[in-house]
């Protein structure tokens, strides 16, 4: 499925990022001591979806029979356990300030010390993100010790799905290579633990975002892909070292616009073969052409051995370009080798398989059967199921001939004997969460608002939903969900489609149905909706993905007609009242102003100014089964408690950041509802659970549970006292309970 509009993962992370911290003096106080105590012990685990996120490599170990490891743009990455048949993840012990290293740039093994696993972390290269790490491991990933970089590493930025930018030397296990977008090739002798610029590394550091895109070592060479040449004798793309510490440019190499970048590297040990994939862009989108090509390292002799030429038409038409991504030899068979290609979208990507050493080859596409009946949102109504987009993680079982894998933008798919095809991701979960509902009453416990792959609706949390991603229509990134309190059967949703921006429910949010109408400013900016507590009215507020907002419209007829509020403030989150159907909220962050709304949304006007104001991250809470009764999370400024409806606030003085704020069920003899943060109390940013009304609070994650980024949203069970959902930017929805 490609995304109507761009991610929000990377506009997310980075105003994260940027913003600067800063001290705002109370509104008001409530005389709340700071208490943390230590919490109940919780259980955590993944509301399962499956995948839902870009896999960008794969690894499998070439000496040990049945390990392997996958990493991700935002998610962190995982091992294999064959026994088991799922994926382990390794790096949720990264916290709240470590949330860019959450995306993988690159992974390691050593060949000859099993347990050996190195990781590349860093998601973003821009200025406001954090430097990079290398986290090593001398038990496949169970512990790890980590050295902080200087330089800044890119997992989610163009490039991504290029191969492994970090590598084990094959002389000597103590010496690792790690290329790097900026800052040119790095080299440890001390098996990552320290780290200098490789400086006999001929081509130089630039400010491109690529530098090197791959390290594959062929035999005793080390070969190194560089991403900002283009073939040709001035600006080498791909260049090797024999001794570890002389360089030089690979002769012969090919070039032009189909051998431009070179993205990945496999070496034939049999035949002494070196098989690279080219794009003319870094990818994983905006290519248009592509190569595969081969190098016998012996003789120095280059051929071309590309399975189809991009620039083609397609049945109906359309041009039919794209570029190779992933490539994989097989270890058993001499000759053996798939590649993949990427960015096809007219035609659908597919990944090649020769056994002659490129000079014929065959589609595995053409006579996949594909099984998706585990994880069914990739299950779009197609005759066929697609066989996947941004292929350029590619591996084969070097202990299975026939055992092959492949990631895509959505999933990981894997094959037993090269035609029946079915996912590979139990225990992987990236998808970037944007909002969560648990409902009061009904068959799910959960409803999710996803990025990339719309809204979900959980039977069951053991289980990808059956329903798949909710249709009619089908969204990429929901931007808004929203249930009425009082008539829970009926639910709203927003979000990028190219069928409609709006949708409701009256079953629960088991099907759907497109708004009649929308305004014509909702398929650029759709943004956050709420209803009111009888659904009887909606007020949809617009935001552009660039950040632009746009006045909110308001209907009362199930979204057949709109009309616009004028007077509510531009960009803010509507919030319903749960008790009384004719008032909503808005919290205007600009200013830091509460706006009420006592006429069913007609008009809006200013209560309480003087709050916390100057950056999006505030989140505005009506408790649940009160009226007025309002929570806002200021960030770093802490939170604030209005029982009136927003003429006033006052701050809560037992924590002093609040990042996103839900309710659950309240604990036996208590008179409210618990309440569930993200924030601190004292010097650890945390999840929090309060049973007395944010009196005290308890920790309920621990330090090997912390998933990075995790401001976005957290609601507990209404039902179920003690359960929370927890929204992830990259490890999918993380739901805790008392043990």
């Amino acid at each position: 499925m490609r995304t109507p509009r761009p991610s929000r993962r990377t506009v997310l992370a980075g105003t994260a990022a940027a913003a600067a911290l800063t001290a705002v003096p109370a509104v008001g106080s409530q005389a709340h001591a700071a208490e943390t105590t230590a919490g109940p012990s919780y259980r955590w685990r993944n509301a399962v979806i499956g995948g839902t996120g870009f896999v960008t490599g794969v690894l499998f170990h070439p000496s040990v029979r049945g390990l392997a490891y996958a990493r991700t743009d935002i998610g962190g990455a995982y091992r294999w356990d064959d026994r088991g048949a799922r994926w382990t993840p390794l790096i949720d012990h990264l916290g709240w300030d470590d949330w860019n290293l959450l995306g993988v740039e690159a992974m390691a093994v050593d060949p000859t010390h099993p347990d050996r696993l190195y990781l590349a972390v860093g998601t973003y290269a821009q200025s406001w993100a954090g430097n990079g790490a290398v986290l090593r491991s001398e038990d496949r990933g169970a512990t790890w010790t980590r050295t902080d970089l200087t330089v800044k590493l890119g997992g989610n930025e163009d490039g991504r799905g290029a191969g492994e930018r970090l590598l084990v030397d094959p002389r000597d296990s103590d010496t690792l290579w790690l290329g790097t977008r900026h800052d040119g090739l790095l080299k440890s002798t001390d098996r990552g633990a320290t780290w200098a610029a490789a400086t006999a590394f001929p081509a130089k550091a630039n400010s491109s975002g690529q530098g090197v895109v791959f390290l594959v070592a062929a035999g005793r060479t080390v070969y190194a892909g560089w991403g900002d040449g283009d073939g040709t004798s001035g600006t080498a793309n791909l260049y090797r070292t024999a001794d570890g510490t002389t360089w030089g440019a690979v002769p012969g190499r090919p070039s032009g616009t189909s051998a431009k970048v070179p993205l990945r590297a496999a070496y034939d040990t049999h035949t002494r073969e070196l098989y690279v994939t080219y794009g003319d862009a870094p990818g994983p989108g905006g290519q248009s052409d592509g190569s595969v090509h081969k190098l016998r390292t012996a003789t120095g002799t280059w051929t071309e051995v590309t399975p189809v030429k991009p620039g083609g038409t397609t049945s109906d038409g359309s041009a039919d370009t794209f570029a190779y991504g992933g490539v994989a030899v097989d270890a058993r068979r001499p000759g053996t080798l798939v590649v993949s290609t990427n960015n096809r979208w007219a035609d659908g990507d597919t990944v090649f398989r020769s056994t002659d050493g490129g000079r014929t080859w065959t589609s595995l596409k053409d006579a996949a059967v594909f099984d998706v009946s585990e994880t069914p949102f990739l299950d779009w109504g197609d005759d066929k199921p697609k066989f996947g987009w941004w292929i350029q993680a590619l591996a084969v079982d070097p202990y299975d001939s026939q055992h092959v894998v492949y990631g895509t933008g959505a999933t990981l798919y894997g094959t037993r004997d090269l035609k029946r095809w079915a996912p590979r991701i139990r225990g992987l979960e990236e998808s970037a969460v944007r909002q969560l509902i648990s409902p009061p009453v009904g068959e799910a416990h959960l409803i999710s608002g996803l990025g990339d792959i719309g809204v979900m609706y959980h039977e069951r949390l053991t289980a990808s939903p059956s329903r798949g991603m909710a249709t009619n229509p089908v969204f990429g990134s929901a931007t808004g969900l929203a249930q009425a309190a009082a008539r829970p059967a009926y639910v709203v949703r927003t979000g990028w489609g190219d069928h409609g921006n709006g949708a409701y429910s009256h079953d629960g949010g088991r099907t759907w149905a497109p708004f009649e109408a929308q305004p014509d400013i909702a398929k650029d900016a759709p943004g956050p909706i709420a209803t009111s507590a009888d659904g009887g009215t909606l007020l949809w507020s617009f935001v552009h993905w660039d950040g632009t907002t746009y006045a909110a419209h308001r209907s009362t007829d199930n979204g057949a007609s709109w009309s616009e509020v004028s007077s509510f403030p531009k960009g803010a989150t509507p919030v319903a009242d749960p008790a009384d159907p004719t008032r909503f909220y808005a919290y205007d962050f600009d200013n830091g102003t509460l706006y009420a709304s006592t006429d069913s949304g007609r008009s809006f006007t200013a209560r309480a100014g003087g709050l916390p104001s100057g950056d999006s991250q505030f989140k505005l809470v009506a408790a649940p089964g009160r009226s007025g009764d309002l929570w806002l999370s200021a960030k770093w400024n802490g939170l604030y408690r209005s029982t009136d409806g927003g003429d006033t606030f006052a701050r809560i003085d037992s924590c002093w950041a609040s990042y996103t704020l839900g309710f659950g069920k309240a604990a036996d003899g208590a008179d409210y509802p618990a309440i569930y943060q993200v924030g601190s109390t004292e010097t650890i940013t945390a999840v929090y659970r309060s049973d007395d009304a944010a009196r005290t609070w308890v920790r309920i994650n621990d330090d090997a549970h912390q998933w990075g980024w995790i401001g976005e949203a957290v609601v507990g069970d209404p039902r179920i006292h003690g359960r929370v959902y927890l929204a992830t930017n990259g490890r999918g929805i993380q739901y805790g309970e008392p043990v």
